[in-house]
C-alpha cells in the first residue's frame, strides 16, 4: 500500500487556467493538469493506492464552496477500493469565526485542514493561526501546513521552523503536519529547531532538492515514525518519487512506515 499524504486538485474548468498562472509564478513545470482525473491516472500508473486533497484557501469567503467541493468528493470515493482520494477542508486566518467553521468542518466527516501561511500571508505563529490550530486540535482534525520557502513566493517565508516550534511549544497539537520535510530548503533550521519534536513531517516536493545525507540524517533523528510519504502533485511526479525513495535504499520497514503504516496510524482508517 502507498499514501500520497499531500496532493492538489482543482475544479476542470479551472484546472488549465490555474496550472499555468502557478506554473509562470514558481518558474516549475507541472506532472498533471491538476485535474482529478489526471491525478488518478498518475496513481494508477506509480500503484498508489490513497491521495490526500489539500485545498486552500486564498479569501475567507471562499469557506463554503472549497469545503462544500471537498465532502462532495468524499462521497464519490466513498466504498471505492482501488484508488481512494481523501479530501481535507480548508480555512482561512481571517476567519470571521474559526471555532463554528472548525466545527462545521468536523461535521462534515472531513479528516483534517490546510493552512498555506504563504498564500494566506499570515506568519505561522501568528496567533490567528494558533487559535485555529489549537481548536482544530481540540477537535481531532489533522493540520497541515506549508512550510518552508514556496518558489511562487521566494521573498518571504511565512512559516520557518522557528515559527513552527513556537507552535509547537505553545499550543502542542498531537496531529501537526509541516509539509515539505518540515521546511522547504530550511532543513538546517529543520534540523536545528523541529527534529525530534513532536510533529509528523510529509516528503512533499523535497525530491533532488535535499542531498540523500542530509535527508537520511532528517529521518534517522527524528524517527521513522513521524515522516509522511506525500508528492505536492501535481508539482511532483508519483514514478520519480517512489524511484527517489528506491535510490534511498531503506529497509522495508522503514519504507512500509513512510508509505502507509505512519498514514494509516495519523488518518485512523
Amino acid at each position: 500500500m502507498i499514501i500520497d499524504f499531500h496532493t492538489h486538485i482543482f475544479p476542470d474548468k479551472l484546472a488549465e487556467k490555474t496550472i499555468k498562472i502557478l506554473e509562470a509564478k514558481g518558474g516549475s513545470k507541472a506532472f498533471t493538469s491538476g485535474t482529478r482525473l489526471e491525478l488518478v491516472n498518475s496513481m494508477k500508473d506509480a500503484c498508489i493506492d490513497c491521495s490526500i486533497i489539500l485545498p486552500v484557501l486564498t479569501k475567507p469567503e471562499q469557506f463554503k464552496t472549497i469545503n462544500e467541493f471537498a465532502v462532495k468528493l468524499n462521497e464519490k470515493y466513498d466504498g471505492i477500493n482501488d484508488v481512494k482520494l481523501i479530501s481535507f477542508g480548508g480555512i482561512h486566518p481571517d476567519s470571521s469565526n474559526y471555532k463554528y467553521e472548525l466545527r462545521e468542518i468536523a461535521n462534515m466527516g472531513l479528516k483534517g485542514i490546510k493552512l498555506h501561511p504563504d498564500y494566506q500571508e499570515t506568519m505561522f505563529d501568528d496567533i490567528k493561526y494558533m487559535h485555529i490550530i489549537d481548536y482544530a486540535s481540540e477537535l481531532g482534525l489533522i493540520i497541515i501546513a506549508h512550510a518552508g520557502l514556496d518558489i511562487g513566493y521566494p521573498n518571504h517565508v511565512h512559516c520557518t521552523p522557528q515559527a513552527a516550534r513556537k507552535v509547537i511549544d505553545e499550543v502542542a497539537p498531537e496531529k501537526l503536519v509541516l509539509a515539505h520535510l518540515g521546511g522547504y530548503k530550511r532543513w538546517d533550521d529543520v534540523e536545528e529547531y523541529l527534529v525530534g519534536q513532536n510533529v509528523y513531517l510529509d516528503t512533499a516536493f523535497i525530491y533532488n532538492a535535499i542531498t540523500r545525507e542530509q535527508f537520511l540524517r532528517i529521518l534517522k533523528n527524528h524517527g521513522e515514525s513521524k515522516v509522511l510519504y506525500a508528492t505536492d502533485s501535481p508539482w511532483s511526479g508519483h514514478k520519480e518519487s517512489i524511484e527517489w525513495f528506491d535510490n534511498m535504499k531503506l529497509s522495508n520497514e522503514t519504507l512500509d512506515k513512510i508509505l502507509y503504516k505512519n498514514a494509516l496510524e495519523l488518518l485512523k482508517i
